[in-house]
C-alpha cells in the first residue's frame, strides 16, 4: 500500500522543509574521514565550514564525529562528544537551518539534541543498544541507513540475492520497529546506504530503482557524494568528483530522493533547482 511522504520534518523547533528538494550539507569533525577527514577539527574551522554551507543553500547541516568509510577505526563516547559537542553548540548560534548528528551512540544522541542538533542520522538504523528507545524519548526525526556488516568491513565480498528487495524490507523492518518504539512514521527518514556494503553493481542498481522506495511512507535521502564508485567508474580521486556527484544527485532526485546529502553544496543546489525548474510537478512530489 503506498502511503504519502511527509513534506516537512521538525527538527527541534527548526523546520526541515521537504516540498522541494533538500541539500544536507556534510561536515565532519574528524581526522579520518575519506573526503574531509582533518579539515574542519577545531571548532573555528567547523563553524566556518557550516556558514559556508549555509551560505551556498544547505537546507540542513549534519556533524559527524566518527568516520565510517571502511576500515576506519572506532571512537569512544567521550572522543565522539569531544568532537561534536561544541560544534554544535556553536552552530546551532551561528546557524537558523536545522543540524542532523551523524551518529550510532545514544549518549552522543542525547548531547547532541540539548547542545541543539534536531535530527538523527543513524548509519546502524538505531540497532545499537538503547538507540531505539533514546531517539523515541529525544522525540526528533531520525534517519535509518541500509548497512550490511560494519563499516570496518562491509566492502569485504557483500552478497546479495537481490539487492533492491532486500534493501527495501530491511528499511521496512526498521520502520516497524521504530512504529512499536513509539516513533512515528512522520519523522522517519530512510536512506539505501550507497557504498556501505555494496559493490558498484549494487549501488547502481539501487539507484536505477530507487523509485521503489518512495511508497514506504518516509522521506527518501540519498547520500552519493564523492563516493568510491565514482572512483571505480571514471578513475577520479576524491577531490575531483563534484561533477559526477552533481549528476548522481539529479538521478536520485528524479528517482525520489527528497533529500541530497553533499560535500559540494553549492553545485548540488544549483544543479537541483535547475532541474525542479524544469519539472515543477515532479520537484514538488513526495
Amino acid at each position: 500500500m503506498m502511503v504519502a511522504a511527509v513534506t516537512a520534518l521538525d527538527c527541534n523547533g527548526r523546520t526541515l522543509t521537504l516540498g522541494r528538494t533538500a541539500v544536507m550539507g556534510i561536515l565532519n569533525v574528524t581526522p579520518d574521514s575519506f573526503s574531509d577527514g582533518g579539515f574542519f577539527l577545531s571548532r573555528e574551522q567547523a563553524v566556518a565550514h557550516a556558514l559556508k554551507l549555509a551560505e551556498e543553500g544547505a537546507d540542513i547541516i549534519d556533524v559527524g564525529g566518527e568516520s565510517t568509510r571502511p576500515g576506519a577505526q572506532a571512537v569512544s563516547v567521550q572522543e565522539e562528544l569531544d568532537r561534536v559537542i561544541p560544534v554544535i553548540e556553536a552552530i546551532a548560534k551561528a546557524v537558523s537551518i536545522p543540524i542532523s548528528i551523524d551518529t550510532s551512540k545514544p549518549e552522543v544522541m542525547r548531547a547532541a539534541i540539548h547542545a541543539g542538533a534536531g535530527l538523527i542520522n543513524d548509519v546502524r538504523a538505531l540497532r545499537e543498544t538503547d538507540a531505539l528507545q533514546t531517539a523515541a524519548a529525544l522525540q526528533v526525526p531520525v534517519c535509518l541507513m541500509h548497512m550490511l556488516g560494519e563499516p570496518r568491513s562491509m566492502q569485504v565480498n557483500p552478497v546479495y540475492t537481490e539487492v533492491v528487495s532486500e534493501v527495501r524490507n530491511f528499511l521496512i523492518g526498521r520502520i516497524e520497529a521504530c512504529a512499536a518504539a513509539g516513533i512515528p512514521r512522520e519523522r522517519i527518514v530512510i536512506d539505501p546506504g550507497f557504498g556501505f556494503g555494496k559493490t558498484v553493481e549494487h549501488n547502481l542498481a539501487l539507484l536505477r530503482h530507487l523509485q521503489e522506495l518512495r511508497g514506504l511512507g518516509a522521506a527518501l535521502l540519498a547520500g552519493l557524494s564523492r563516493k568510491s564508485m565514482i572512483g571505480a567508474l571514471l578513475h577520479l580521486p576524491v577531490d575531483q568528483r563534484t561533477s559526477a556527484s552533481v549528476a548522481l544527485a539529479l538521478i536520485a532526485v528524479q528517482n525520489g530522493a527528497r533529500i541530497i546529502r553533499a560535500h559540494d553544496v553549492r553545485a548540488t543546489c544549483d544543479a537541483v533547482r535547475m532541474w525542479e525548474a524544469v519539472y515543477p510537478q515532479q520537484g514538488n512530489m513526495t
